[in-house]
């Protein structure tokens, strides 16, 4: 294809998987469930789990650290933090915030956004608009969840499928052929009640009916949201491409969120891709929300396996509900 001008590009990345690694066989010992009922329905054999003392910005600063590390940047020389992440450190003030604190800066804008484990996609149009528009050069884009500390570990159907970690992006205007080639985005806020954490903001407010309610606890209406996550991956993958000008036989490879293999494997379906063209990490992480694309990202440009010019297709659902897509040449 020809040169496009007015793209974004990822100068450089990071991640953080906290140490501790939670099994299926461990969880056998929890919850009434066994490891072939869990692989079976999600293809998911451990995650990772933050530490008691860990809190989300924790997570994300060790991250940005290494993209800041790996792209010769110190934390001065970004514009913005921007962080999409669920599961704030408060309230407010936003965990961007908190982090801007760790790396050591001051006055530069920091802000939290939160589109479910659409996230991290979303948090990559808006740097796209920002730095696009001239008013900033740089933004340090971090995903980073700790579901851990919002997941009922009674309930057998939702305790299996979460993880904790972080991924951080550099982004900058590009100045070749790589980059944002195209995007696509949206959400349906009518069907939110089928994937919520209920307790604590104002329509749910903490008292302790809802403490005994457990509504401080991701809840989930499994099958409903599989059926509109397979559809919605799906439309906006293919969506995506056709905005950036291609078409399915040019990908070259797959990221999507990892909420389960079989959502994962009906996206891969959707696109008439070989398994070897979609990253898949679900198994090694479960859900980690908005960490999984930028991990998952940041595994495969480690592995040595992407060559430059690449096609890369990511795509997220989550609460919302929410989807995006984002076209990227490597």
């Amino acid at each position: 294809m020809a040169k496009k001008e007015n793209k974004i590009k990822i100068r450089s990345m990071g991640i953080y998987l906290p140490e501790k690694i939670l099994t299926n066989a461990d969880l056998e010992k929890m919850v009434e469930t066994s490891d072939e009922w869990i692989t079976t329905r999600t293809g998911i054999k451990e995650r990772r789990i933050a530490r008691e003392d860990e809190v989300t910005s924790d997570l994300g600063v060790v991250a940005a650290r290494e993209a800041l590390e790996k792209g010769g940047l110190q934390p001065q020389d970004v514009d913005l933090i921007l962080v999409a992440t669920n599961t704030p450190d408060t309230i407010f003030p936003s965990t961007a915030c908190w982090i801007q604190k760790k790396l050591g800066v001051s006055e530069i804008p920091a802000f939290d956004l939160q589109a479910g484990c659409t996230g991290l996609l979303y948090g990559m149009i808006v740097a796209e608009g920002l730095i696009l528009s001239g008013s900033l050069n740089r933004v340090l884009l971090i995903g980073v969840d700790i579901l851990s500390k919002v997941t009922n570990w009674e309930d057998r159907s939702t305790c299996v499928l979460f993880g904790d970690g972080a991924g951080a992006l550099i982004l900058e205007k590009s100045e070749d052929e790589s980059g944002m080639l195209s995007h696509f985005w949206g959400a349906e806020g009518s069907l939110g009640e089928l994937l919520m954490l209920p307790g604590g903001g104002t329509l749910h407010p903490t008292s302790e009916e809802t403490l005994r309610d457990k509504m401080h606890y991701i809840y989930m209406k499994g099958n409903e949201v599989f059926k509109h996550a397979v559809k919605r991956m799906g439309e906006a993958a293919l969506e995506g491409l056709e905005r950036a000008g291609l078409d399915k036989a040019q990908v070259d490879y797959l990221i999507p969120h990892q909420a389960n293999f079989r959502i994962i494997d009906a996206t891969r379906e959707r696109l008439n891709l070989s398994p070897e063209k979609v990253v898949v990490n679900v198994d090694r992480y479960g859900n980690m929300s908005v960490a999984t694309i930028p991990v998952a990202l940041y595994e495969l440009a480690e592995s040595g396996k992407l060559k430059k010019g690449n096609i890369i297709v990511m795509v997220a659902f989550g609460a919302g509900f929410t989807w995006a897509s984002i076209v990227y040449r490597w």
